[in-house]
């Protein structure tokens, strides 16, 4: 199944310079998708030899975003940068990002483009382009993202980055990064795959403590998380995803909406 429609003849590849944050993957001349995913998401989105793509299964030649009729633009987010304490410079806004979205365009020369599928934190970026620069894209498709972050959401984000700031003051931000995403870890889940997923025994056990499956899980996760986000990257892009409003009017782009049940 392909997720977008057949291409129009909008959207094709300018002769500008390409930045060297972002990437352009896909058949020459063939109108262009901008691919934006989660805060861990970098601007390799479809695999290479040389380059797994984070998205590798869904973007790429015969895909459901198919580099043989598209050409796919992945993009670096923004940070704000780090100052001495190891914690973000500046706030950045989704807005912020869709700013520097619409800079990379028009400085790559792609005046318009074919559409853009945001998941999670780029699901809002994407909605924060559409709000400010709706003119310049045919469609969107949005995967787990609503036009602000809901309270509970905004909970469970403000506890993983008081656990890093921890992190930071104690000397510890590398462990604290392993915690606070193995807490999100369970966020992206449901109790139900957990159940069947995971045995309720622990695996081992001593006189003071055990050890269990699931443990195992988070921790490998959050390992493999912390080893390649660095903490004030982490806070911006949390707080970021915690400040993220669009007024929903105000997107006119068609756009369709996919989201997770329990989500």
């Amino acid at each position: 199944m392909t997720v977008l429609d057949t291409p129009s003849v909008e959207g094709r590849v300018g002769r500008g310079a390409l930045s060297p944050r972002c990437t352009l993957v896909g058949a020459p001349d063939a109108p262009v998708v901008v691919v934006l995913g989660g805060i861990s998401a970098t601007r390799h989105v479809v695999s290479s030899a040389d380059q797994p793509g984070w998205w590798g299964d869904v973007a790429g030649d015969g895909c459901a975003i198919d580099t043989s009729r598209f050409r796919v633009l992945g993009l670096d987010f923004i940070d704000g940068g780090r100052d001495a304490t190891g914690r973000p410079r500046r706030i950045v806004t989704t807005g912020d990002q869709a700013a520097w979205l619409a800079r990379t365009l028009r400085a790559s020369g792609l005046d318009r483009i074919h559409a853009i599928v945001g998941s999670s934190y780029g699901g809002m970026v994407a909605l924060a382009y559409a709000e400010r620069f709706g003119q310049y894209v045919d469609r969107l498709v949005i995967l787990s993202a609503a036009h602000e972050s809901h309270p509970m959401s905004t909970a469970l984000r403000t506890l993983q980055r008081r656990i890093v700031e921890l992190g930071l003051e104690t000397g510890r931000a590398q462990d604290a990064m392993a915690i606070a995403r193995g807490l999100a870890m369970t966020t992206y889940r449901t109790a139900a795959e957990f159940a069947t997923r995971f045995a309720t025994a622990p695996l081992s056990r001593s006189s003071n403590d055990a050890r269990f499956e699931v443990d195992d899980y988070l921790r490998d996760r959050g390992e493999r998380f912390a080893e390649g986000m660095p903490p004030e990257r982490f806070l911006a892009l949390s707080l970021s995803a915690d400040l993220h409003r669009v007024d929903p009017s105000r997107v006119t782009v068609r756009t369709t909406l996919v989201a997770a049940e329990g989500d």
